[in-house]
């Protein structure tokens, strides 16, 4: 499935506004976790996890991401410990940022071309923010993101809605006038909550069937996103 690329003078149709999640969607940011996740546990005693058990793990966050490789484990973590071992990965992963990280196919070009068509571009993530810009930056996709909203800029986390509308505020786009594309149920549900269209992208960080998420349309990878907008953009 493909289509054509948005030109500068599209303008005035929709989307103005596209939400892209991060981590499986326009990264595969696994690996980098994963070595994280396995450097912590060593560090409390505990052996390794696979790739594919910590790519199951990644979608709501850092903090539940430790829960569940403890949890995986056999042990269960909540309050001071839980507290003293996220702030802990926050140490470990932040030096792990970018070394395995790499796009996913189609997403530099994406955000190239929608950005320079006018639409306006946000990333809205679980991951920090702080984080996040780093792997932009790195990845040479910043000058193409209008905004970041990440887990820890202040509104409630997808699949809560507030992050889509706080990032929608900042780029000035009504929610009418916006896309959310992302791979996991975290997403798809923040965008049925704010009452927004969604694509999900096939090979993300889901334990449920891409076509069970509930988006409008499921795309392949992102060099798929415009043929998903013009069968899903509404008349001028």
């Amino acid at each position: 499935m493909s289509g054509p690329l948005p030109r500068e003078s599209d303008r005035c149709g929709w989307p103005q506004a596209i939400l892209f999640d991060l981590d499986g969607t326009l990264i595969d940011s696994a690996p980098d976790i994963a070595i994280a996740v396995n450097e912590l546990l060593a560090g409390e005693g505990h052996a390794a996890l696979t790739l594919a058990e910590v790519r199951s793990m990644i979608g709501n966050g850092i903090r539940k991401l430790v829960e569940r490789a403890f949890a995986a484990r056999g042990v269960t973590l909540e309050g001071d410990n839980l507290d003293a071992l996220f702030e802990t990965m926050l140490g470990i992963y932040g030096r792990h940022l970018t070394g395995e990280t790499k796009l996913l196919p189609g997403a530099a070009q994406m955000l190239a071309a929608y950005s320079k068509a006018g639409v306006r571009i946000a990333v809205v993530t679980n991951k920090h923010e702080g984080f996040s810009r780093t792997i932009l930056d790195a990845l040479e996709l910043s000058h193409h993101v209008h905004a970041v909203v990440g887990g820890d800029t202040g509104p409630t986390r997808k699949p809560a809605p507030d992050m889509l509308f706080h990032a929608l505020e900042l780029v000035g786009v009504d929610v009418s006038r916006a896309l959310m594309v992302g791979d996991s149920p975290a997403d798809i549900d923040a965008a049925k909550a704010a009452g927004m269209p969604s694509v999900a992208v096939r090979g993300g960080y889901t334990n449920i069937a891409v076509e069970d998420l509930g988006a409008n349309l499921v795309i392949e990878s992102m060099v798929d996103l415009p043929h998903a907008i013009e069968m899903l953009k509404e008349p001028v």
